[in-house]
């Protein structure tokens, strides 16, 4: 059995700087532990003369990643680049071609390139291992996988984005806008500091939606177009509006198999105070597994950040050095069939829907009568009007309606020339 493990690290940002950090302080544990010797043998980044946590070893640095696996000996390699393409695609694909073991917390390459990688892992027979791609800190997948691998999952859902979670908790809790809470994630480290779209408009969590469908649905990743919505429509009054409902906003991805068919989705929802769900704030993430015999699961943790990140990375990393080889998705690959997509038309839910309009007389029947049209059935309505500018805010909340017809409502509604904005739409879970 072999003793002694080289190991590269490609991407040295947040993540692979603290995770160099970690393998360099922690060799001693990793080898009681492991009964195995670790040595850093190669690191590559973009910028050589980064100012990092730790001082860069000219000697192992490589410039272009993938000379790594043509000049070094390597036996396990962590991509920390993450990008869905391009040379993580690369670095990745060379490694495992060469027997190289990968761990990735790089949900987007997984999630788009998951059973190319796969295929090629178990051919190789080297480790693909991925828990950091979801959920941070928490072992999720490792749950999935291993600690409920003979239960039937039917259903999981949660907060999988830590930046999402913490803006609409800043929101909630202070008042703040949109923008400023944005703003503060940003400078806390929670948010990325130049475009964090891909966090707030949904595709960060439905990537992490993705893999998990693939793992407790023992199904192949769904290639399918996906309902996704992000938060950057939600202002301050809709925070107003839910806590005299009795409601809190989150973002959840779920997941689920409704009649064999796989319905996925990220939206922002409105959900009951005193559920589980409601209560995760700030940067925390959660997950919740429904399934047989089990029952329902709960993990949270921290989502986001090195650390959190770094603590499933270096699992991964111990469960390689163990000789655990594994199928990266838990089952063969021949065994995980392509899955039927839900049609999302189809699905029926109570909405909150906030118009913002000219306020005279004559505007809200326009829109009542509107919503008729489309069979959707009004539950409860409030108007707060805005005497200072002639507006007025229209909040209702609808009785179970079909996704098809919520759509076509306010996609012609929104021609009328007394409604000053894009409608606000909440699905209430």
């Amino acid at each position: 059995m072999k003793k002694i493990y080289n190991v590269a690290i490609v991407g040295l940002g947040q993540i692979g700087s603290y995770l160099y950090k970690e393998i360099s302080s922690k060799k001693k544990e990793i080898q009681n532990k492991t009964g195995k010797i670790v040595n850093i043998v190669a690191i590559s980044a973009k910028n050589k003369n980064k100012k990092r946590i730790f001082k860069v070893n000219k000697k192992i640095f490589f410039s272009n990643p993938l000379k790594i696996i043509n000049d070094k000996k390597i036996d396990i390699l962590f991509e920390c680049i993450g990008l869905s393409d391009g040379i993580s695609k690369k670095i990745v694909e060379k490694a495992i071609k060469k027997k190289v073991h990968v761990i990735t917390p790089n949900k987007a390459l997984i999630a788009k390139h998951g059973e190319h990688l796969s295929d090629l892992a178990v051919k190789n027979k080297v480790n693909l291992e991925f828990e950091a791609s979801v959920g941070g800190g928490i072992p999720i997948l490792r749950t999935i996988k291993e600690g409920l691998a003979t239960n039937s999952i039917y259903k999981v859902y949660g907060i999988l984005n830590g930046t999402c979670n913490y803006i609409l908790s800043e929101m909630e809790n202070t008042g703040s806008s949109f923008k400023n809470a944005l703003m503060k994630a940003q400078n806390l480290g929670y948010a990325e500091p130049g475009n964090p779209k891909l966090d707030l408009n949904g595709y960060d969590t439905l990537a992490k939606v993705k893999i998990l469908s693939a793992l407790a649905f023992n199904k192949k990743i769904s290639k399918s177009k996906c309902m996704m919505e992000g938060i950057e429509n939600i202002e301050s009054k809709d925070f107003d509006m839910a806590e005299q409902l009795n409601l809190r906003i989150k973002l959840l991805g779920v997941t689920e198999m409704i009649n064999n068919q796989l319905f996925e989705r990220v939206h922002p929802c409105l959900v009951k105070k005193n559920t589980y769900i409601a209560n995760v704030s700030g940067v925390m993430n959660a997950v919740i597994l429904e399934g047989k015999p089990v029952g329902e699961s709960v993990l949270q943790g921290e989502g986001a950040g090195p650390g959190p990140t770094s603590s499933a990375l270096m699992s991964d990393f111990l469960s390689v050095l163990r000789g655990n080889i594994k199928f990266p998705f838990g089952l063969p690959n021949n065994v995980r069939k392509k899955v039927k997509i839900y049609d999302d038309k189809n699905y029926i839910n109570s909405l909150y829907l906030r118009f913002e309009v000219k306020d005279k007389p004559g505007v809200l029947s326009q829109i009542t009568k509107h919503l008729a049209k489309y069979k959707i059935s009004i539950q409860r309505l409030i108007q707060i009007p805005n005497n200072t500018n002639k507006k007025a805010s229209i909040i209702i909340i609808t009785h179970s309606v079909k996704e098809n017809n919520s759509k076509k409502c306010l996609k012609s509604i929104i021609s009328n020339k007394n409604i000053i904005k894009k409608p606000v739409l909440l699905r209430l879970f």
